[in-house]
């Protein structure tokens, strides 16, 4: 199944020749991106999205009502999240509070945000139901809350599994099993338990089994929960640099004796896997010493010793030269 990655054919190299040949993947070209905070709307906080332009979906395009079994997923990008029975994500607004419950989202923001209603609501494997409860809001309807924070839908998720709200405005975040804002790095196991069903436990549905277990798997995240906007990862939740010194074309690494002490290449994936980010933009160089090294949009990518946690990003802006790299492909080179 590496095929993706690895083609030997004189086709495969004369097509990866051309691709990391265009002038936009040169050597001197300074690309870069802006935060994605730079993109959402200051201020309220409630909507601005910065993946796109384009009118929020109504309310109603999405599920508005209970939320029945709330469940765990395990995603690669944010560790342990909570969706409703659906497979819709759900969100905390920090502008809220748990101590007491209160919600401060009413009005235009809860057009974008939509209330999960407390009716029917319950809490599946991986949940402690203690943390269940309920919170009025100022039209007397019950909103669900988890660890005392109330709980919403984005009207910008129009699927189950997006996660489209993660970060919006700096405020939003898709919650973790114990209520806290999910990570990454957190895991199955983050919040009060572990998911049984992402270890085939009783109950768990093979298809759905199937879909936690590829997600962990994703040999390339996407992390959204950072103040550069969305970054890449590795399967582990590391950031992932790229180094000005190399070249996209010819691909030539310029890290080497010392320099990997410090900055270890990234292993090779298979393409065929990958998802959140293009496919084309994936893929391989082959080092002095033989070994394949990850490539995004031709340029070499490493991980940072300086990382000790999955979401760390000590590396960017390292000496001037050291970049993470945003999901489309690009430097991202603010320092934040």
């Amino acid at each position: 199944m590496r095929r993706g990655v690895f083609a030997g054919s004189a086709v495969a190299v004369l097509m990866l020749t051309a691709a990391c040949g265009s002038g936009d993947n040169s050597a001197g070209k300074q690309d870069s991106v802006q935060p994605v905070g730079d993109s959402k709307q200051a201020g309220s906080g409630y909507d601005g999205y910065g993946g796109g332009s384009g009118a929020v979906p109504a309310a109603d395009t999405i599920k508005s009502g209970p939320a029945g079994e709330l469940k765990v997923k395990p995603t690669t990008e944010l560790g342990a999240t909570v969706t409703d029975s659906a497979g819709f994500t759900l969100y905390r607004f920090d502008k809220d509070t748990p101590k007491p419950p209160k919600s401060n989202c009413e009005g235009d923001c809860a057009a974008v945000w939509p209330a999960v209603s407390a009716d029917d609501a319950s809490a599946g494997e991986g949940i402690d139901k203690t943390l269940l409860g309920s919170v009025e809001r100022a039209d007397g309807t019950k909103q669900l809350t988890l660890a005392g924070w109330p709980v919403y839908r984005y009207a910008k998720d129009t699927k189950p599994g997006d996660t489209l709200g993660e970060g919006v405005g700096g405020t939003w975040h898709v919650l973790a099993p114990d209520g806290k804002p999910a990570k990454a790095g957190g895991g199955a196991g983050a919040g009060s338990g572990a998911d049984p069903s992402a270890g085939g436990g009783a109950g768990a549905d093979a298809g759905e089994a199937g879909g936690q277990e590829k997600a962990q798997a994703d040999p390339i995240g996407v992390n959204r929960d950072t103040k550069l906007g969305a970054i890449l990862t590795d399967a582990q939740g590391r950031t992932l640099y790229r180094f000005d010194k190399d070249s996209a074309w010819p691909m030539k690494t310029n890290c080497l004796d010392a320099c990997l002490n410090t900055w270890k290449p990234a292993k090779a994936v298979d393409k065929e896997l990958v998802k959140g980010i293009p496919a084309e933009l994936v893929g391989t160089f082959k080092r002095p010493d033989g070994t394949e090294q990850l490539t995004i949009d031709c340029w070499p990518l490493y991980t940072f010793t300086g990382d000790k946690e999955p979401g760390d990003i000590n590396g960017q802006g390292n000496k001037g030269v050291w970049f993470a790299v945003s999901d489309k492909g690009k430097k991202v080179t603010t320092t934040g």
